[in-house]
């Protein structure tokens, strides 16, 4: 008699979870039971999992809504209704129907339509009915519906369980409506009726029309659904059938063999036909073709792309060309990539630019049709912090109050019974879905059409999004191709670009073996000197290559991984760093897991470490150290299936008899790391990229960074590629209307900032700037104004910015010109002028005008972020005196006081929960320095902001990386126009 119950899948509607409204249903002996979300099904196919499990009977549909007006709700009679229900909602969301107020013809659903909104009869067809509520009983009994009393049943959704539920309900609707709970109409806000009732108490209710309920039970005895929960339900084949796959694979990857390895040894036909036997047998055969297809697509495109995830351990990928990985010389373990025990497929994570990656998409879609491809889905989830605000708001809140209240969060006690509600709904909303958003790069080819599984919406992107997440995704066995785009990728496309254009060389950035022998890279790698490199370039990495001291493609493979967080929370990578400089500290591994890993001295580096350790260590099976290794991710650690494989973790290790406190360890090494840590093959794919990039940073390194700041991309803001591209010997010029493009350009040595960098500036008046340039030089103001249509905003501030000190003339009687040609320009003659513009000249004297070059400073860091001079000299102060980073190795243990420029912090807190810091400052040679900020300096001495700092502290080193510890800072001022 629930068959329109809704979840918070009912975005910004329904409050209960999946598994609340399931284990409720359970508590009251339910034993059959309805999910019917508003305009989604994003909860659809996790429900019929867990209801099934909980022994209740799953049936599912989708409530159709136009804004806050029911039009009907459709149930699945089958998996055939449910297909075509997600069919007419995505339809909708896409354009191609109107929601109107009768249903198209949906023969395998039921259609019912709420009695309130029938004010006139008409005939239905065999699968429709009318829904009449308890408030509905007494008009029924004058309606010509009284005649027809099998077209009627009984409805009563569910929304909330209790009234705290109504209350956040109500707030989730003012928060959808932005108004207040005040303002907010009865028609936005479900009945507050709107619980589970006994059968019993809905009869009595109903009295003489009793005959409601059984129509109701009646059309959910008729309705079934379920999936083949696991089974695979990927595009099965590629090409005309099984056996033509299997033979093209077959073929293509001895053909792509030949190319990579030249002379195929024993070694290598072994482990390629290990692979393709397993690969037929677990029937991922297409799985690989596609991957092959899209690579093909990139490669006649020339796009530049990475192949990376578990995939890179398979020699397949590396003779299809879908990774660069060869994973015979690097030993990859195969049962990380696969096993007859695995059911879903590898990952695939193929990297493109993100000026690419949209076109690789498409070409996705043009190949197997919108019928079966959608890209996935991820949920926004409410916060804390924005809960706050949002009720805050919807209270009726000031805006100085509610940031007190998000500021004062679990420090100090609301001040009135409204202000301590706030943060009570704030917390019991935390992590309930607000919308739907779209997954990095995951992308869904389904054997069946799509939407046998989920309906799809088409957001601003362009392209259809499916209802649900990976996790349910995977759990109802399609599996996704990752499809993403980074900016390293871009980096390096913009600087083989770039080389050929300033140099008139051709770079082949494919010679990996050689980059990993070079000499300028290993010395690139030993100093940490990898700023703008990809995934090597932040403070923490340049900080653990020069603690390792690795010059080696190993080396950076193993750094790779380790500098993720579990690693290191887990004081693992101080370990790893400790065994690889000294090998004393080797004597103390355990023998077993130094066998099972020597290459990384005994220590869980990759997550096929994981399976290692579970298979060898604690004796489970392959299948059993895959679930371990997929629960670690942390959001599977709640499934029964991950838990008992625990439980046999521990269980196995005391028969084996291994000490408690070795297992309790291993354990916690697992636990901290696995969910952060990458694949093997996967920091190889990652290393290959960071050679490409360092490669072309040692050669090339002023195109580099050109490149570099035209991705915007990257771990610092552009002020410090900027920087670093001087230190590597570039003149840094300021935008320019003669020489500068709309990106940053290189001529030689010299860099000319882009247009793009201008703040406010628009980009059709740096297209126009760029069109003109083609004609010719601009001469004079009077020309630039005669060719280029701007306004007086937009031009004053080119000349703020030094944008036309090629003319030879001061800024502020640029200034003086500018005001005089544009109030002075004639009224509908478009950008021309009435006079020769090569020849004119103000008609009076400008008086004497006098610029400091401080105030060009100034004008710089307000149009460009920051300064196109060293930062120091806009100090307030003059010579204050400080240690340079060159010289902090000879004070090691001594106070010293040094004066930096802030980079970046990164916040972090302590096993205890304080706050603490590290810093990263250029000193006045543009050199680092690092700091460390314990949590009684990080109270006393906060940050605050971008600037120079004067900071005092000891110098400390580990494993010969000096940083200072510091006990004092002070941020200092800079010059300002009124000081």
């Amino acid at each position: 008699m629930f068959w329109n119950c809704h979840s918070f899948f009912s975005f910004k509607y329904g409050v209960f979870s999946i598994k609340a409204l399931i284990e409720r249903a359970n508590f009251l002996g339910i034993n059959v039971l309805g999910l019917t979300d508003i305009n989604s099904t994003a909860g659809c196919i996790d429900f019929v999992r867990e209801a099934t499990k909980a022994g209740i009977k799953p049936i599912v549909g989708i409530e159709f809504r136009s804004g806050d007006t029911l039009k009907y709700i459709g149930l699945a009679k089958s998996n055939g209704g449910f297909s075509l229900l997600n069919r007419h909602l995505s339809e909708i969301n896409r354009g191609k129907r109107h929601l109107v107020s009768w249903a198209p013809a949906l023969d395998d659903c039921f259609i019912l339509y709420p009695f309130a909104a029938l004010t006139d009869f008409r005939e239905l067809a065999e699968n429709e009915r009318v829904a009449v509520r308890l408030k509905d009983l007494n008009r029924l009994r004058f309606s010509e519906w009284r005649k027809f009393p099998e077209k009627l049943v009984f409805w009563h959704p569910v929304t909330f369980s209790c009234t705290k539920d109504f209350h956040a309900h109500r707030i989730l609707r003012a928060i959808a409506h932005t108004t207040l709970l005040t303002k907010l109409p009865d028609c936005a806000v479900a009945d507050r009726n709107e619980q589970f009732e006994t059968e019993e108490a809905l009869r009595q209710a109903l009295g003489e029309f009793s005959f409601l309920l059984s129509n109701a039970l009646t059309i959910m005895e008729a309705c079934s659904i379920s999936f083949a929960f696991g089974e695979a339900k990927n595009k099965r084949v590629f090409g005309k059938d099984a056996t033509t796959d299997y033979a093209l694979l077959h073929k293509i990857t001895h053909e792509g063999a030949l190319k990579r390895y030249g002379l195929i040894s024993e070694a290598i036909t072994a482990r390629i036909d290990k692979e393709l036997a397993v690969i037929k047998e677990k029937g991922f055969v297409s799985y690989f073709l596609i991957n092959w297809d899209i690579i093909q697509f990139a490669q006649r495109r020339k796009f530049f792309y990475v192949g990376r995830g578990s995939g890179a351990n398979s020699i397949v990928a590396y003779c299809l060309y879908i990774t660069n990985v060869d994973p015979l010389s690097l030993d990859l373990y195969f049962e990380r990539f696969i096993n007859l025990y695995r059911e879903n497929p590898p990952d695939f994570d193929l990297d493109f630019s993100w000026k690419d990656r949209d076109e690789v998409i498409q070409h996705i879609f043009d190949t197997h049709g919108e019928e079966h491809t959608c890209l996935l889905a991820t949920y926004s989830t409410f916060q804390l912090k924005s809960l706050v605000r949002e009720i805050g708001k919807v209270f009726g809140l000031p805006t100085v109050e509610i940031e007190e209240l998000i500021q004062n969060y679990g420090k100090e006690k609301p001040s009135s019974e409204m202000l301590r509600l706030v943060y009570v709904y704030a917390e019991y909303l935390k992590d309930v879905p607000s919308h739907l958003s779209i997954h990095a790069g995951g992308v869904l080819i389904s054997d069946k059409p799509i939407y046998h599984y989920t309906a799809t919406h088409l957001p601003p992107k362009g392209f259809p999004v499916s209802y649900f997440d990976m996790l349910v995704a995977e759990d109802v066995g399609l599996y996704k191709f990752d499809i993403l785009s980074q900016r390293g990728l871009g980096h390096i496309r913009d600087t083989v670009t770039l080389v050929k254009e300033n140099r008139g060389e051709e770079v082949d950035i494919h010679r990996i073996e050689e980059f990993k022998q070079d000499e300028r890279i290993k010395s690139l790698l030993r100093r940490g000197d990898t700023m703008g490199c990809f995934y090597v370039e932040s403070p923490a990495m340049r900080m653990l290559l020069s603690k390792l001291q690795t010059d080696t493609y190993l080396g950076l493979v193993a750094a790779s991984s380790i500098i993720r967080p579990g690693v290191a929370s887990s004081g693992m990578m101080r370990e790893y760093i400790l065994r690889h400089r000294d090998e004393q500290a080797r004597k103390h591994i355990h023998p077993t897991m130094g066998k099972i890993m020597p290459e990384t001295y005994g220590v869980m580096v990759y997550q096929e470490d994981v399976i290692k350790v579970a298979h060898y260590f604690a004796g489970l099976t392959l299948a059993e150290a895959d679930v371990l290794r997929r629960g670690m991710s942390g959001k599977f650690r709640s499934r029964e299936e991950f838990q008992k494989i625990k439980e046999r973790f521990f269980q196995n290790c005391e028969e084996k008899g291994y000490e408690d406190d070795l297992v309790k360890e291993i354990w916690f090494q697992i636990e901290s790391f696995a969910g952060y840590s990458f694949s093997k093959g996967h920091s190889a794919s990652y290393a290959v990229e960071s050679y490409q990039s360092l490669y072309l940073k040692a050669y090339y390194p002023l195109e580099f960074m050109v490149g570099v700041i035209n991705n915007f991309g990257g771990f610092y803001q552009t002020e410090f590629y900027v920087h670093e591209a001087r230190r590597c010997g570039a003149q840094i010029e300021a935008p320019c209307i003669n020489l500068s493009k709309y990106l940053t350009s290189i001529q030689g040595h010299c860099i000319y900032l882009g247009f793009i960098h201008i703040a406010h500036l628009e980009q059709k008046t740096s297209e126009r700037i760029a069109a003109e340039q083609r004609r010719g030089v601009f001469r004079s103001l009077a020309d630039f104004l005669e060719r280029v249509h701007i306004g007086l905003e937009q031009l004053v501030l080119l000349i703020r910015v030094g944008a036309f000190r090629s003319l030879g003339i001061s800024r502020k009687r640029l200034l003086w010109e500018a005001h005089f040609l544009i109030n002075n320009r004639p009224k509908n003659t478009g950008s021309g002028f009435l006079f020769d513009a090569a020849t004119y000249t103000i008609p009076y004297e400008v008086p004497p005008l006098i610029e400091d070059e401080k105030e060009e400073w100034a004008d710089q860091i307000e149009l460009l972020g920051f300064p196109l001079v060293s930062p120091f000299k806009l100090l307030h102060k003059k010579n204050l005196k400080g240690v340079l980073a060159k010289d902090l190795r000879a004070y090691l243990g001594k106070e010293v006081q040094v004066i930096g420029y802030l980079v970046t912090v990164k916040y972090t807190r302590t096993t205890k929960g304080d706050m603490m810091n590290f810093g990263t400052f250029l000193d006045q040679e543009g050199e680092w320095i690092d700091t460390v900020h314990f949590p009684d300096v990080c109270k006393d001495y906060p940050f605050k902001g971008a600037g120079c700092y004067m900071l005092r502290g000891k110098v400390v080193e580990e494993f010969n990386f000096c940083t200072i510890e510091v006990s004092f800072m002070e941020r200092l001022n800079f010059w300002t126009r009124d000081s």
